[in-house]
């Protein structure tokens, strides 16, 4: 998957620059989000392609037990210390079948061609009743097709409707120019969860004026 070479080159960079300018800031609703759709809980909570682990604080905040899984070992030297981790493809996790109450993709689905076989991975791990929560870019407002150099107006140009992997971006102060992004259309992108036979229960975006995240809690039958 690409976050195996690709990330290892910025890991450094994605943790003190990149992370690093934001702060305790929640410029486009991640944590807001977060807290919203995963929300208090008990138990182990598996973050799916934790990265450098920035998100085990809240969701330990949150009372659930952080655990995360990431194919970048450069990522992962920075995610020591902050949850468990192991280094695992999101499409084979060594976790046991309906194993944990709750899961969640937090800014990492682009990252990940073969995202729907990650969301059939996380029905697998999920206890019946379980719910997974996906944070991700927004499918219909970022992406290559999309121009945001005005923060006020998102042009929308040709693109939008195809599924392709793409270096295109508007600003060189990101991570989509360096490493690269998959993108898919919002509804190919909610067929994910319905085909790994989950329940869609909540939407929520954020990043204002214009949304930049779009965020899914979908649930395992019971």
């Amino acid at each position: 998957m690409a976050r195996l070479a690709a990330y290892d080159g910025i890991a450094d960079w994605y943790e003190t620059e990149f992370l690093g300018e934001q702060g305790d800031s929640d410029p486009i609703g991640v944590r807001r989000l977060l807290a919203g759709l995963l929300g208090p809980g008990t138990g182990r909570c598996l973050e799916i392609g934790c990265g450098t682990g920035t998100h085990a604080g809240q969701i330990r905040e949150l009372g659930w037990i952080p655990f995360g899984v990431d194919l970048s070992a450069g990522m992962l030297r920075h995610a020591r210390g902050r949850l468990p981790i192991a280094r695992a493809d999101a499409r084979r996790i060594p976790v046991r079948d309906d194993a944990v109450p709750a899961a969640v993709a937090v800014m990492v689905h682009t990252d990940m061609p073969d995202y729907p076989d990650v969301v059939r991975e996380a029905a697998r791990i999920l206890r019946p009743g379980g719910v997974l929560v996906h944070i991700g870019v927004h499918p219909a407002f970022c992406g290559g097709f999309a121009d945001r150099a005005d923060s006020a107006a998102v042009v929308i140009r040709p693109g939008y409707l195809d599924t392709y992997w793409t270096h295109e971006s508007w600003t060189d102060q990101g991570v989509r120019d360096k490493v690269g992004a998959m993108h898919r259309p919002l509804p190919e992108l909610l067929h994910a969860f319905l085909d790994a036979g989950l329940v869609l229960e909540r939407f929520a975006e954020g990043g204002a004026p214009c949304p930049t995240t779009f965020a899914v809690r979908a649930r395992k039958p019971a």
